[in-house]
C-alpha cells in the first residue's frame, strides 16, 4: 500500500519556482530540488513526473500567480493611469526578486511550444487587462491618443521584463523607481 504524500503540492511548488528562478532549468539538478523542496527523489518523480514537468507545473503557477497579481494593480487606481502606475511600481517594489516568467525567455526564448502554451494564456489575459486600461487611459485623455495600444502594451510588458533583469544585474531601488517613472511618462 503507497504512503500517503506528506508535502502540500502548492507549497513545493513555491519552494520549486524559487530554486528555478534563481537557478534556471539547466542549473538546477534534481538533488537542490528534492534538498530545497524537503521531499525524497521519489516523491518528485511521483508527484511531478520529471524535472521537466515539475519546470512546467512552477512555470505555470508562477505565470498565474504574477499575472493576477499584475491584473489586481491595474485595476485598484481610481483611474486607468494610475492602475497602470500602481502595477509598474509593484514590478519596481518586486523587482530583485528573481523572475522565472524572464528566466524562462531568457532559457528558451520561443521554445519548446509546451512553455509557449504555458505563457500564452496568462499573457493574453495581462494584455487584455492593459488594453483595457489603455483605451479608458486614452478617452480620459491621461495618455497619448496617437499610441497605438497594442504597441503600449508591448512596451509595458517589455518594461516589466527590463526591470527585473535591471535589478538582477545590480540596479538599486532609486535607478528602478527612475526607469519605472520614465516608462510611465513615455506614455503621455
Amino acid at each position: 500500500m503507497a504512503r500517503p504524500k506528506e508535502f502540500d503540492r502548492d507549497e513545493a511548488l513555491d519552494v520549486a519556482i524559487g530554486v528555478f528562478c534563481e537557478h534556471g532549468f539547466a542549473g538546477t539538478s534534481a538533488a537542490m530540488l528534492t534538498e530545497a523542496m524537503k521531499i525524497g527523489r521519489q516523491s518528485l518523480y511521483d508527484t511531478f513526473g520529471d524535472k521537466w514537468q515539475l519546470y512546467c507545473s512552477a512555470l505555470q503557477r508562477y505565470a498565474d500567480v504574477e499575472t493576477q497579481a499584475h491584473i489586481a494593480e491595474l485595476r485598484s487606481g481610481a483611474s486607468a493611469i494610475e492602475g497602470i502606475a500602481r502595477m509598474m511600481a509593484r514590478v519596481v517594489t518586486v523587482a530583485h526578486q528573481p523572475c522565472l516568467g524572464v528566466g524562462s525567455v531568457s532559457e528558451f526564448g520561443v521554445g519548446p511550444d509546451e512553455l509557449v502554451k504555458l505563457r500564452s494564456f496568462p499573457g493574453a489575459l495581462l494584455r487584455a487587462a492593459l488594453a483595457g486600461n489603455i483605451g479608458a487611459a486614452q478617452a480620459a485623455g491621461e495618455m497619448a491618443a496617437d499610441l497605438d495600444p497594442e504597441f503600449v502594451i508591448s512596451f509595458l510588458i517589455s518594461n516589466i521584463a527590463a526591470l527585473k533583469l535591471a535589478a538582477r544585474a545590480g540596479a538599486g531601488d532609486a535607478e528602478l523607481q527612475a526607469m519605472g517613472k520614465l516608462a510611465l511618462r513615455a506614455l503621455r
